[in-house]
């Protein structure tokens, strides 16, 4: 089995080659190659040689391969892993600090400054797929990169890649419910339903009992229940209770979005955004990383964000490769899954994976509560993905003024002025000003 990374120089490769040396009794990996481009070579050497230790530390017989070459790692994989970023953390900055300026909330995989790297990201993403048609068209393509929900849901519109987009939010969600419930996580069961980075937990289920109001309760009281990147403002009460199902960290930004909004100001002026902060943790982690008698993932990855992202991703691959029928909350194809959401577009739900890939689990109708956020995001996301493909200003300016972080037209025009400027060397197919 081959298996390629693009974006293979990424912090987050010792959690992708953890994961894989860990299940090499399901899995048997031949042959990993890491590709990423050039301006990272530096970043893809040192994570290349942290690698290739973890691999002969593990006495497994791997073959790790770094190129620069896209067309050579994809060719004749089985699986292409995309955990890309285009334009660097330097790019993420100028999508969170933008906004600010508007007083609009600043985040790299929602709002306006997920829009901006959806913009950036999925022309990439298609230049990927075509190769993947042509050299490796069985191949099975595992996205995790963001927007993961908006970059799968392209490629589905636009090539015929077999394609599951991938989120550590709900594998977090289920360990930190455990943890919460003082259970083992193998014995909880949740039901996923929503789009990624707006997914709810729609049920909560220990040991065939029913367990999401004693989880809620749980979170009242102060349990932790949020991600490494995300300001753990609590929930309010009176809201949480009345919705009955439980969000995910990313529903934050959207149900308590001045809270959001103040606490990402402050943070900005004080410590800097939330990519700044990582430039300065991937600094130290890559100091960690040349450490030539380093042979494990460092714990200080930890705090880069992706936990139990290689967990995710190497355990959905066994159940491709191993057709066992496991359930995964993955980004697939909607096909009726939520009644409400049109069969082509991308959405975020509990699935059966085997051999064929995933088969999402239906959800039937969401309630108005759920429904009509969800609705209004999807509508932001389509029109995100038009603009990205075609260029076309219009439908990036209505993409803005459609999202709810954006309080007005003129906020919207003016946004997309200022993101189009920061981002014109990735942005070729747009040329003009609104």
């Amino acid at each position: 089995m081959k298996i390629a990374v693009i974006g293979g120089g990424s912090s987050y490769t010792p959690e992708l080659i953890e994961g894989i040396i860990l299940r090499a009794d399901q899995v048997k990996v031949d042959e990993i190659v890491l590709v990423d481009i050039e301006s990272g070579k530096e970043k893809l050497e040192i994570v290349g040689a942290l690698a290739k230790r973890m691999i002969q530390k593990s006495g497994l017989p791997i073959k790790i391969e770094l190129t620069f070459d896209r067309i050579k790692a994809i060719t004749n994989a089985d699986f292409v892993l995309t955990q890309f970023r285009v334009g660097g953390l330097k790019a993420r900055a100028n999508d969170e600090r933008i906004p600010l300026k508007y007083d609009v909330i600043g985040q790299e995989t929602v709002g306006p400054g997920g829009f901006a790297k959806a913009l950036r990201t999925i022309p990439v993403i298609l230049d990927i797929c075509k190769e993947i048609e042509e050299y490796s068209n069985d191949a099975w393509l595992i996205n995790f990169t963001n927007p993961a929900g908006m970059v799968t849901e392209a490629i589905h519109k636009y090539t015929s890649v077999k394609a599951i987009g991938l989120c550590n939010v709900p594998i977090n969600m289920q360990q930190m419910s455990a943890t919460i419930l003082e259970v083992d996580r193998k014995d909880v069961n949740i039901s996923f339903a929503g789009l990624n980075h707006l997914v709810y937990a729609t049920k909560v289920v220990v040991n065939g009992q029913d367990k999401m109001a004693t989880l809620i309760d749980r979170i009242i009281e102060g349990r932790n229940m949020n991600m490494k990147n995300i300001h753990d403002a609590p929930w309010e009460e009176d809201f949480i209770k009345a919705l009955q199902v439980l969000p995910c960290p990313y529903h934050r930004y959207y149900y308590m979005m001045d809270e959001m909004l103040i606490e990402e100001k402050e943070a900005a002026e004080l410590r800097g955004t939330r990519a700044e902060q990582v430039q300065a943790i991937e600094r130290e982690l890559f100091e960690i990383y040349k450490n030539p008698t380093l042979d494990v993932k460092p714990k200080e990855l930890e705090e880069r964000g992706g936990a139990l992202y290689s967990e995710a991703a190497i355990s959905l691959i066994t159940s491709i490769v191993t057709n066992d029928h496991a359930i995964h909350t993955v980004n697939v194809l909607n096909n009726g899954a939520i009644s409400q959401l049109p069969d082509d577009v991308v959405v975020e739900v509990s699935c059966v994976v085997n051999s064929e890939g995933a088969k999402p689990i239906q959800v039937g109708k969401l309630p108005p509560e759920l429904n009509g956020l969800i609705q209004q995001i999807k509508a932001f996301e389509q029109l995100t993905i038009e603009a990205a493909v075609t260029g076309n200003k219009q439908k990036a300016l209505l993409a803005l003024v459609t999202n709810p972080f954006v309080p007005s037209s003129k906020v919207a025009k003016q946004l997309l002025n200022d993101l189009l400027e920061a981002n014109k060397d990735y942005l070729s197919k747009f040329s003009m000003e609104v």
